[in-house]
């Protein structure tokens, strides 16, 4: 599935010598947090909705005010990882899409690109989300892929969730066959699963016997 394929041009993009006045309206009847600006065909910036509803000079052309305006955008052909990286940097529903000239193309929306991400094989295959975690020096994509399918799972998904100080945290999708097994794989190669799994009966089992052995000692 291409990026370049959601590209829209549903809402023309304000011009330099559009007033203030329509810039408010158009973000009344939308929900974007900014409207990118052009100059002919060739982008300008974006100004948000945030700074718009501050001046009250309705009648003034929004190039009166471009120390308001930002600059971010994309190429039509950037991965919609990169893509919701940039949507987040820029907390923005919106991102223009320019050719190799600067010229406006039209845009990317946030609602369509969280589509795409929710079409991935990570979220939309049935399986299994388990949480591990590893210190940086030895862990390796490679090695987790290697637990996973030698225990006839598949990996559907995998992205590092967090580092804290010296430890890396990976996020995996994987099928649910042989889950318990490939949990205790991971155990076995030093990582700390931090997902909690019904079928984890490794950790229920020594609850169990700690259990009956308290019992014992009460006796």
């Amino acid at each position: 599935m291409q990026t370049a394929d959601y590209i829209t041009r549903d809402v023309n993009p304000l011009s330099l010598a559009d007033k203030v006045s329509k810039a408010k309206e158009l973000f009344n009847k939308l929900t974007f947090t900014h409207l990118p600006v052009v100059d002919g065909n060739t982008f300008i910036g974006l100004v948000a909705e945030s700074d718009i509803q501050t001046i009250d000079e309705l009648d003034k052309p929004i190039s009166d005010y471009n120390y308001f305006f930002q600059s971010f955008f994309v190429g039509a052909h950037i991965t919609w990882f990169e893509l919701l990286k940039i949507f987040a940097l820029n907390d923005s529903s919106i991102i223009p899409v320019l050719d190799e000239d600067h010229n406006y193309m039209g845009y990317f929306e946030l609602a369509d690109i969280l589509h795409i991400f929710n079409n991935t094989p990570f979220l939309n295959e049935n399986g299994a989300t388990l949480v591990v975690s590893k210190g940086q020096q030895d862990f390796s994509f490679s090695q987790v892929a290697q637990i996973v399918e030698s225990n006839d799972s598949k990996l559907l998904g995998a992205f590092i969730s967090n580092f804290e100080e010296d430890t890396v945290e990976i996020t995996l999708k994987l099928s649910e066959q042989n889950l318990n097994s490939t949990i205790q794989t991971f155990r076995r190669y030093g990582y700390n699963v931090l997902t909690n799994f019904h079928l984890d009966t490794y950790l229920n089992t020594l609850k169990e016997r700690s259990e009956y052995l308290q019992r014992y000692l009460n006796i």
